[in-house]
Parts: C-alpha cells; structure tokens; sequence
C-alpha cells in the first residue's frame, strides 16, 4: 500500500508542476489529466486538485459533467457517493471559466490500481498486476520554455521487488528522429524531456522501455511501449487559405451572398486553439460577414457600380472562437460590383435637323452620339436604335456604329420633294440588354428632316403599264399611250418619248403623243415572249435632256394560229406487236390546242386502225399482218377547235429486237462522203490532164529560121529542131570517159560541120541551153556531164523518167536515129561520148562566148527586164539601136536578162 501512494503522489506533483509550468494564458487548464484512484471511491475521497493559470480568482467557476463528482472553490475534485471505477476505468470531464473568456475544459481519467496478496512459502508480498506495468500516456506541453531537463515520469517495474533491475529505452525522440528529445535514468527510471517540442510536427511519441536484471542482464518483465502525448498550446495564428476576391452584382439585395472567407489553423483541431471566428473591421455599412462560416453577405441594395466599382474589406480572422486572448490575422478583401443595365442611354442633344436632297439614296444624314454609364462594350452599354415615328414608307434606316456607339442615319429610299417636303422622326435609343432598373426608362428625340427641290427628270405615269394584246395584231394597230409629265409642272408639255429596250421590234411609239402601235407580226410562240409576258423599255426626254424610264408589259393572247403536227420522221413498228404510238404537238395553249381529235382516212383504213389514248396521243395499229417495210398513213389531226389537216405518218414495220428495228430497209441513197469519195477519182483524173495539157503547151516548139548572111540586128536563128543530116560515124573519134574536160568555145561552126549532123544547135539566145535546162530541171549536174561522169546509169534514170523523145528534143539530137545509123551508138553512154566530143570541140574556138552561154547555168526566168539589149548581141556596142527590142513583149525581156551579162 506504501508502494502505491508514494506512485500517486508523485503522479499529482507531476501533473501539478505542469499546470504551474505551462504556458500562462487566460484561465488555462491541462486538456487532459490521469489520476490514480482505489477500485471503488468512498464518499468524499478528494481525487486531484485542479491547477488553473491566469485566471480571475474573483470570478473564476468550476464545473463538473459527472454528477458524482463536485469541485470546490480551490479546485478540488471531491466524490459526492461511493463511485467503483471498473476495470476499464473512469473519465468525465471539468470546466474551469471566468468573466474574462470562454471556459477551458479538462478530461480527468481515474485508473484503479488492483493489488493481489499471494503467499508464497509463508511469505507474503505485494506484486503489481500486469495493467500496472502499462502505465496510461504521459502528457508534455509543446514549447516548453525549460528549464530542462524535466522529469515526465517514474517508470517502476514489480520486478524491483526480487530483482536488482535498470531501465532501457527506445524509439523516436531517443534514438531515432528527432534524436535526443527525451532520455532515461537506468537506475530510477525516471523519464525526462531535454528540448521543446513543436507539437504540430511531432504530436505524439511511442518509446519501447525494457527492464533487465543488473547481474545477469536477463530481462525481468516484458517489454512496455510508452505513449508520450504533446500537449497543444495556442502557437499558430489562423490563416487565409484562398484569395479575397470577390464579385457581386451592383444593387443586389440585401443578404445576397458575396463570397467565402476559407482559413485554417495549425493548431489541434477540435480544440479551441483552432476555433477560429471571422469579423469585418470596416464596410459594415454595406457588407456583413459570418462569423462561423465566413460567408460575406450585403446589407443594402444601394451598392452603385457607377459610383464605385469596387470595395476594399478588411477581414479578421482569430481563433479560441474570437476571444480576446485568441491569435488572428487580418487580410483586404476586393470585392468588385459587376454591372446591371440600370442605366439608359441618354442623347447629348434634345433634337436634332436635317436637310436631304430629293432623290438621293444609301446616304448618311446624321450621327447621333449617345452617353451610357454602363460598363463600356457590355450589352448593357452598345446602342440599338429604332425609328420609332415618321418612317412608315420606309425611307430610312438607322445603323449603330460599333466604334463610336453613336446612332447612323441614313436614307434608304429616295425622297420626293413634292410629295413631302418635310419628314418629322422621332428616333430611341435602347440597348442590347433589357433594363434592370424599374426607374429608369428608355429616351426618345425628335429628328426634323428637310426635303430639298431638285430638278429631276419627267416621271411616267405609273412605273410600269400592262397592255392586252393577241398576236398577229395587224401593224399600225394602237394599242395604248404611256406619257409622262414633269414633277415639278405636272405638265408633259415638250416631253419626247423613245423606246429603251424593243428586242423584237413588236412596237413603235409616237415620239410626240406616246402612242404605242404594233409594228411587226406579233407571236405567242415566239422566244421573246416568257409566260405570254413581253416587256418593252421607254425612256421620256425633257428639254432640259432630263429622262424619266417605265416599263410597258404586253400580256399576248394566243390565238389559234398553230396546227396539231405528227411527227415527220419514221415510226418503226415491229412485225409482232403491230402497233404504234402517235404524238401530235400545237405551239398554241388551251384551249386552242389539245385535246386532239385524231381521224384515219379512208384509204388507210382497209390497213390500219386508230384509236385515241390521250389528249396528244393516238395508238396506230395493223388489222393484220404486214410485210416488212414502209408506209404511209394518212391522218387528219385537228384541234379543240377544230383547226387542222391531213398529214402523213410514215410507219416503217420491221423484224425488233428491245423494240428497235434489226435492219432498216431504208432506200439507197448517198451521203456526202460517199459522193465525194466517188468524185475524188474524177477530180484527180482531172487534175491530170490540165498538168499533161499544160506541159504540151509549155513544150518548146521547134522552128525553123533561115538563116541569112548579115542579119543587121534581127535575131539570129536558133533552136532548130529538124533531123540533121546523117553521120558517117566512122569520122567520130569517140574519146574515153574522164579524158575531156569541159573548156569554153564557140559554137559557130557547130552548125556547119558536117561531122555533127545528128547534133542539133544549142540556142545561144534562149533562158537556159536546152541540156541545160534539162539538166537544171533533172538534178544532173552538166560539169559532171561534160567530163564524162555521166554514164549510162544517169542515161537509163532520165530516160525512164522523162523518155528518149525529151532528151532528143531537150539535148539538141534524137537517140533514136543514133540508135538506127550505128551499133556504136545504142546506149546512153556512147551519147554521153558524142556530147563531150561536141563540148570538148567547142572549147577550141577563140571566141568563148558562145560556148560560155552554153556551160554556165542562169538564173530563174523572171519577168521583165532593165537590160535594154538581148544576150550576146549587146557585145556589139551602141552602133546600131537596138530599143525596138524593149518592145518586143515580156518573153523577150526575159530572155534579155538572162544573156546580158552581170
């Protein structure tokens, strides 16, 4: 029993020095305290004295919420009845409050502590239960100032009876994180704290203590987890969680709800140390705050974005439920009035006047600047205004612009001066958004528009006039007057009248009277004529050249001026169905035209039979069977009216395949392509004989000139064609090809020689020699020729290609008489000899000019000819005149030009 009140009373000095070392705050109690009791109190047994620290003696109150229990004045915790305390022991609570602050409540837990008497061999001793050697949690005040260190607790093992013992201990806050925070006595046992602890980082400790025996080091008990429990003081000061931004709408009623204060505090929750209270220190006038919650809320519908737009707040916030000795902080709310369309707009005028001139169209006539308080590019502020008056006939508009905000009107339609002189408008401005001010209502002005006289062209009567006319409306037939007069005179008094527009020429009009009369045939069917609507232009002239334009429509009546036609082309029938469908169309409406009567003359009824199946159409049918081939029907197709005739159907019956026919017996005939391709022929065959007729004409006619000794300026005689006399071809040394050269001579005695009667004389006046134009002509080259490198290759080419008759006539000798008087002589080759026998014997003469003539090639036979003279003879001087040559024709001026030399 002495064991156990020397526990007890260290276990109230402990708790004792605690409430005298803790923190001094106002009327401060432990939250917590642990007390040592008997199993069962008795009546009156005094518990625990209750600690209390900076409290008001005078006003100071305790309270018990166990009704067994009663506290005195001093603090004393005393049983009122008998109280057992069970094996799970006992806790209620103690309230200790004055007049300063709001009651500190304490939970006091009574433990029972059960002592077993045992008799071991005559010997008794007490030994401690196994609930003694789990002592309840001991309790530290965070921030403890010191001095340190200082004792927590005793810890006692039963073993200490039998067994000479130390202490150990482990854990955090000995030697593990945070190191060094507590420390033990091995001997005693005695717990001690050597630092502060900041119980927001480390609110509780659980240390592992272990008993051995100091000679054997063998533990005597099992080992014992100690909880260590921070105590909470007030250290932290509440905080603002979130920014103090708030937005509420400008005259909002009273309570509406601006926004939510958000704090928080480090301290122990559910403790008064984390109670924390809200209050505004200044705007109470407009605004209010929960204190529990921290939601803000108006207090008047007098809040004017207009006025001010935003409202600064101090809030505080403080904890131990706001009482004076509570922590806080203040922070600067902004709340912000968003806007309402309780402002109209207002005119910086109270009217306004304009002038406009008549007639004119899409113009700006006046801006009309407007003033809104409302919050700038919002619904609330962007103009909308509405011609409200004096705009019935359309003639303006109204546009905002979006820049300015400022009212545009403008006229839409052309004014008339002489209709009105004067408009009165009267225009309001509102706004997109409605208005939310019951008081406030939407401006109007008065706008006075002037109509100023403009001269303006003559105006027809009415801008468009309708005429009934039916075509084929004879021409020069009146069909109406469209006249106009001026606008200001009302008088047509010198007005001419044209047309515009006439695009089939139907109408003349009278530029004087405006008479309008038909002057061509006028057709329904025509394509100017749309939905039987034909539309004319006129134009109306003053004298001031003004103009004035209308429109004249002409509605044409049909009349019934077309006939019901069948179709023109076949109709293919087949052999088996024998039947046809037959279509008839009228250009002309109803009821001038369908339904059609459809009749089958006579002499197509032994055949065929009709039967009408519309409106438009008849079907054609065989009463028997047909050969194949053509036919034709007479039918007499008339109108509703009865206007019509016979008309031909030609119906082709045929063998069908998918209702077309297989082959169509259709009548030979030609198409253009066939007849030109038969033509082709013809024409080439043509062609022919004018190039065989032009080259016999063209051929050079051979002539005889005789030939007389002094020719005294008269041409001399050339181009002899005739037989030459025969040749004793045993005088004609004929030389080997590629010995001869060509070499310039004359050819004067070439026509006398008889060793050369087969040879006939060159022409020395004509364009070309006459080899040499075949040669010109035929690609032979004559240097070639004349030095032997033509051989009967050349010879057999030509003569094949032009005949054995040209080079006789073009060469000057026929191969053919050569041919018959020598053997020598039977091929081109041996030809080829005499013609280089002939050039190489011409060479020798001391005149060369001949013989230059005949080897030199000349140009092409031109027309005219500013030569003067002829060929060779212009060597003779000017002894003799030789200008009768000048107009002897073209052919000889040709023939001039190509002898005179360059």
């Amino acid at each position: 029993m002495a064991k156990f009140t020397k526990m007890a009373n260290v276990l109230i000095f402990n708790i004792c020095l605690m409430l005298i070392l803790a923190r001094v705050e106002s009327c401060f109690i432990p939250s917590s305290l642990y007390v040592l009791v008997p199993q069962t109190i008795p009546t009156g047994y005094e518990i625990t004295k209750v600690e209390v620290a900076d409290c008001d003696t005078k006003s100071l109150r305790f309270t018990s919420k166990d009704p067994n229990f009663a506290i005195k004045p001093n603090g004393a915790v005393v049983a009122l009845t008998s109280v057992p305390v069970g094996t799970r022991g006992r806790t209620f609570s103690v309230c200790a409050q004055d007049d300063r602050g709001p009651e500190s409540e304490m939970e006091v837990h009574l433990v029972h502590s059960a002592l077993q008497e045992r008799e071991h061999q005559g010997q008794s001793y007490l030994k401690r239960s196994k609930r003694r050697w789990s002592p309840p949690p001991f309790n530290i005040l965070e921030n403890y100032p010191g001095p340190f260190p200082k004792d927590i607790e005793k810890i006692v093992s039963d073993s200490e009876l039998n067994h000479q013992v130390y202490y150990t201990i482990s854990g955090p806050g000995y030697d593990k994180h945070p190191v060094g925070v507590f420390n033990l006595d091995r001997k005693t046992g005695m717990l001690t704290v050597l630092k502060a602890v900041d119980r927001e980082e480390f609110p509780s400790f659980t240390l592992t203590t272990k008993v051995f025996d100091q000679q054997t080091n063998q533990m005597t008990d099992d080992p014992l987890n100690i909880q260590i429990i921070v105590d909470d003081v007030n250290d932290n000061v509440p905080e603002f969680k979130d920014q103090l931004q708030f937005t509420v709408l400008e005259q909002s009623s009273p309570g509406t709800e601006v926004g939510k204060v958000n704090a928080t505090d480090r301290d122990q929750a559910n403790t008064l140390h984390a109670e924390i209270r809200y209050s505004l220190l200044n705007g109470l006038d407009l605004f209010a705050i929960n204190s529990e919650t921290g939601v803000i809320t108006t207090v008047t519908n007098t809040l004017d974005r207009e006025v001010k737009d935003k409202h600064m707040v101090i809030v505080q916030i403080k904890d131990m439920k706001g009482a004076d000795n509570g922590l806080s902080r203040t922070g600067t709310a902004t709340i912000t009035l968003g806007d309402i369309n309780d402002n109209p707009p207002t005119f910086t005028k109270t009217s306004y006047e304009v002038s406009v001139k008549e007639n004119e169209n899409e113009k700006l006539i006046l801006r009309i600047p407007v003033e809104d308080k409302d919050l700038i590019n919002s619904p609330n502020w962007i103009s909308k205004f509405v011609i409200t008056k004096g705009n019935e006939n359309g003639n303006f508009r109204i546009d905002t612009d979006p820049n300015t905000n400022e009212g545009l009107l403008y006229i839409s339609k052309p004014l008339d001066h002489e209709q009105a002189k004067n408009v009165k408008l009267e225009i309001m401005a509102r706004n997109e958004a409605e208005l939310k001010n019951a008081k406030a209502q939407w401006q109007s002005i008065p706008v006075d528009v002037t109509v100023t006289d403009v001269d303006e062209g003559p105006e027809f009567t009415a801008p468009t006039i309708r005429f009934i006319v039916k075509e084929n409306t004879p021409n020069g037939t009146l069909i109406g007057s469209y006249t106009a007069v001026d606008p200001e005179t009302k008088s047509s008094a010198g007005i001419k009248y044209y047309k515009a527009a006439d695009p089939a020429s139907w109408i003349s009009v009278d530029r004087n009277t405006g008479e309008l009369r038909v002057a061509n045939v006028i057709d329904r069917e025509s394509p100017f004529v749309q939905n039987g609507i034909y539309n004319i232009t006129m134009k109306a002239v003053d004298t001031s050249s003004k103009t004035g334009t209308g429109t004249v429509i002409i509605q044409v009546e049909d009349v019934n001026d077309n006939k019901p036609l069948l179709p023109t082309g076949e109709l293919v029938m087949c052999e088996k169905d024998g039947s046809v469908m037959v279509v008839a169309e009228d250009k002309d409406e109803i009821p001038l035209s369908h339904p059609f009567t459809f009749t089958l003359m006579e002499d197509s009824k032994e055949k065929w039979s009709l039967q009408t199946l519309n409106g438009t159409t008849a079907i054609l049918k065989s009463k028997k069977e047909l050969p194949m081939g053509i036919y034709t029907v007479g039918i007499d197709v008339k109108d509703l009216q009865g206007f019509g005739d016979v008309q031909t159907l030609t119906v082709r019956i045929c063998e069908c395949r998918n209702g077309a026919c297989l082959i169509k017996d259709r009548s030979a005939t030609l198409g253009g392509l066939a007849i030109l391709a038969m033509l082709l022929p013809l024409a080439l065959l043509l062609l022919l004989c004018i190039l065989l007729a032009f080259f016999c004409v063209t051929k050079r006619e051979g002539k005889e000139v005789d030939s007389i000794g002094d020719v005294g300026g008269n041409l001399l005689t050339s181009n002899t064609e005739g037989r030459g006399d025969e040749v004793d071809s045993s005088l004609i040394n004929v030389p080997p090809f590629g010995m001869g050269q060509a070499i310039k001579g004359s050819v004067k005695h070439s026509m006398a020689n008889p060793g050369w009667q087969g040879i006939k004389s060159s022409s020395t006046l004509g364009a070309h020699s006459t080899h040499e134009n075949w040669a010109y002509k035929s690609g032979v080259d004559m240097q070639e020729m004349s030095s032997g490198q033509y051989n009967n290759q050349y010879g057999a080419q030509y003569e094949g290609q032009f005949g054995s008759e040209f080079f006789s006539n073009s060469m000057g000798f026929d191969s053919r008489q050569l041919v018959q008087d020598s053997a020598l002589l039977h091929t081109w080759q041996t030809n080829g000899r005499y013609l280089q026998q002939k050039l190489v014997y011409l060479g020798t003469e001391e005149d060369g000019r001949y013989a230059d003539d005949i080897i030199h090639s000349y140009g092409f036979e031109g027309l005219g000819s500013t030569a003067g003279s002829v060929g060779c003879c212009s060597d003779y001087g000017d002894n003799d005149n030789l200008d009768f040559l000048n107009t002897l024709g073209p052919k000889f001026k040709t023939l001039a030009d190509v002898c005179t030399k360059t």
